[in-house]
């Protein structure tokens, strides 16, 4: 019986991203003799990705990479629905590390019929997905934008995941922990819990933390003012008709990869009430209750 992903990494109780900081699984079979050796165009382009591929755990967007990638080389891309067109977006932006602007560019179609010319290291990605999907232990859902979303609550995206997925095509650009997306009417918010000094100056030590599991304390950048648009924005958000979203981590960088870690969706979330400015501390309703799994990581206030 041939060696399979999941099979390896069940039996080693390995978490692929172990794996996939240093290698690919189907070179670490070729080192080892198990496999026959290949030769594919993508190979250095994939195996510098699968890390972050190897976190992905939205039902939704597994199940549309596995209906779609075993067929590249005979899609019309620019003729996908719009939900689908931003999936893919994020799968490109991923692999590709820059957003693809025209689905008929040349340089687009030919990064992703070279996948589709790539069998072996395709077929891993595919085994990959599929041990994800397997290995999801909790209930995802969209959540209404108002505008057709890819992001599913409570699941894991890297910052330039999400940011294509709500339709800002440059996320290279954003260099703060807030985005404010006027189009959409989104204000979207990524928090790091636990910050060091190291990482983070002064100014940007923020103190974020769940309160409880419908309620979270998060604190502005060091120079919004109760009266400022900003500031009005985020108090008045309803009356403006317009959403904030909150994307949570942990650490700023993965541990086992030691690259940057990817954000828990939280989903919207309602103002509440504030106090100070300069920073000012909001405390914001969610409009889902963060899961038992993730409320000990987001409440500092907990013991043990």
């Amino acid at each position: 019986m041939k060696l399979s992903l999941a099979n390896f990494l069940d039996y080693y109780h390995i978490d692929p991203r172990s794996i996939y900081k240093f290698v690919t699984f189907s070179r670490l079979c070729v080192r080892a003799d198990v496999f026959d050796d290949f030769t594919e165009p993508l190979e250095e382009t994939i195996t510098k990705v699968m890390t972050k591929l190897a976190v992905i755990d939205s039902r939704r967007w597994i199940s549309f990479l596995l209906d779609l990638l075993p067929r590249l080389d005979n899609t019309d891309f620019d003729a996908l629905p719009d939900l689908q067109k931003r999936m893919l977006q994020m799968f490109y932006i991923t692999v590709w590390g820059k957003a693809a602007e025209d689905w008929n560019r040349e340089e687009v179609r030919n990064n992703l019929y070279a996948l589709a010319d790539s069998p072996v290291l395709l077929g891993e990605l595919i085994d990959l997905l599929k041990y994800q999907y397997d290995r999801i232990d909790f209930i995802d859902a969209p959540v209404d934008l108002g505008f057709d979303c890819p992001l599913d609550l409570h699941c894991t995206y890297t910052r330039d995941q999400l940011l294509v997925a709500l339709g800002f095509l440059k996320p290279a650009t954003v260099r703060e922990g807030v985005k404010w997306l006027p189009d959409q009417k989104l204000d979207v918010f990524f928090v790091t819990l636990n910050k060091s000094d190291k990482d983070y100056s002064p100014s940007t030590m923020y103190n974020d933390y769940s309160i409880n599991e419908w309620l979270f304390h998060w604190q502005s950048q060091s120079t919004t003012t109760e009266n400022s648009p900003t500031g009005q924005r985020y108090i008045h958000h309803k009356e403006l008709a317009s959403r904030v979203l909150l994307f949570v981590r942990e650490f700023k960088v993965d541990r086992i990869t030691n690259s940057a870690e990817a954000y828990t969706y939280l989903g919207t979330a309602c103002y509440v009430k504030h106090e100070g400015e300069k920073p000012m501390n909001i405390t914001w309703k969610l409009d889902a209750p963060i899961p038992a799994k993730y409320l000990k990581k987001t409440n500092k206030l907990m013991v043990g």
